[in-house]
Formats: C-alpha cells, sequence, structure tokens
C-alpha cells in the first residue's frame, strides 16, 4: 500500500451563468498547471450584484491533490 501526501489549494471560480459553471472554470482552469487533482470541497458562495440583479457568481474550493512520491 502507498502512502500518499496531500495538498490542498484554496482557489476561486466566478461565472455569469451559475454556481456549477464557476465551479468547473476553477478546477479547469487549476489543471492547466497543477497535476493530480483529487477532489473539492466548496467553502464559500457569494456574488456580484448589479442593477438589483445577480451580475456573476464567485466560488471558492478547496482542492485536495496527490504530492508526487519520491523518486
Amino acid at each position: 500500500m502507498v502512502d500518499n501526501v496531500y495538498k490542498t489549494l484554496e482557489i476561486t471560480g466566478s461565472s455569469k451563468n451559475s454556481i456549477e459553471e464557476a465551479v468547473q472554470t476553477a478546477i479547469a482552469r487549476t489543471h492547466e498547471s497543477v497535476h493530480n487533482l483529487r477532489w473539492f470541497e466548496v467553502s464559500d458562495i457569494r456574488g456580484h450584484v448589479d442593477g438589483g440583479a445577480v451580475d456573476y457568481w464567485q466560488v471558492s474550493i478547496k482542492l485536495g491533490l496527490t504530492i508526487d512520491p519520491p523518486q
């Protein structure tokens, strides 16, 4: 059995359309430069209001990733 080591990152994604799209955007963008992403947890949901309506959503998530084992 492998002894894994994990790291967590907290990031925030945004979307004009939905909370789910904000999460997807955050994960997809992070995946471009960070590997071994394994899980996420929503830590905060908020939005920007303009003219009495929701203009866009912001969702902060904690991303868990595994650290590469020693070579």
